[in-house]
């Protein structure tokens, strides 16, 4: 079994990888959308809005701070708190 010591770990790194791609992820879309490319992109081959492409990047990053924060901070937290 392991121990709520090693759990912490994991999750304590889980929660550093995933907030450094989060972070990776919103600085290259903020630097490949400052020309529109991922606007025009998302025209070109889903026909999209620019609204719609805006609000999907929106929502996307969203959904993946709150697992970030539900799968990896919460626990890592509660763990410590244990300890």
């Amino acid at each position: 079994m392991t121990s709520m010591e090693t759990l912490a770990t994991f999750f304590g790194w889980c929660a550093v990888i995933n907030i450094g791609i989060l972070l990776t992820f919103i600085s290259l879309m903020s630097i490949l959308n400052k020309d529109g490319f991922i606007i025009n992109l998302s025209l070109k081959v889903f026909g999209n809005t620019k609204a719609d492409t805006l609000a999907t990047i929106f929502r996307v990053f969203q959904q993946f701070r709150f697992f970030v924060i539900g799968c990896n901070i919460v626990p890592y937290v509660s763990l410590k708190l244990m300890l």
